[in-house]
C-alpha cells in the first residue's frame, strides 16, 4: 500500500548533525503514523521516534530526547529526523516505518510498512 525510501545518511564526526528524510508513496500519507527505528550490528532494532498522523504529537526514546527532532510534511509525503549532537553510539542503520493506526506507536511489531534503511556512522 505504501513504499518508503530513506535518505540523508552518511559519515559525520561526533557532535555533528544530520537530517534524515523518508519519502512515502501514495496519496494517503496523512492516514499513517510514522516512526524511526535503528539497528546497530549485533543488537536488536530499537525505537527512536514517532509522530502522529497530523504531526501534532511526537514521542522519543530517552537516548535521543533533546538531541533529535522528528517532523512531517504531509503535502510532500515526507517525514524527517533532525539529528544533532551525534554520538558514536548513534551509529546504526536507520529505518523509516509506517502504520495506519491512530496511535503513536513505539514497538517495531506494531508497524506494517518499512523502508530499506540508511546508514549513519558517527566517528569519535
Amino acid at each position: 500500500q505504501v513504499q518508503l525510501v530513506e535518505s540523508g545518511g552518511g559519515l559525520v564526526q561526533a557532535g555533528g548533525s544530520l537530517r534524515l528524510s523518508c519519502a512515502a508513496s501514495g496519496r494517503t500519507f496523512g492516514n499513517y503514523v510514522m516512526g524511526w527505528f535503528r539497528q546497530a550490528p549485533g543488537k536488536e532494532r530499537e525505537f527512536v521516534a514517532a509522530i502522529s498522523r497530523s504531526g501534532g504529537r511526537t514521542r522519543y526514546a530517552d537516548s535521543v530526547k533533546g538531541r533529535f527532532n522528528m517532523s512531517r510534511d504531509n503535502a510532500k509525503n515526507t517525514v524527517y529526523l533532525q539529528m544533532n549532537s551525534l554520538k558514536p553510539e548513534d551509529t546504526a542503520v536507520y529505518y523509516c516505518a509506517a502504520d495506519d493506526s491512530w496511535l503513536v506507536l513505539t514497538s517495531q511489531r506494531e508497524y506494517d510498512y518499512w523502508g530499506q534503511g540508511t546508514q549513519v556512522t558517527v566517528s569519535s
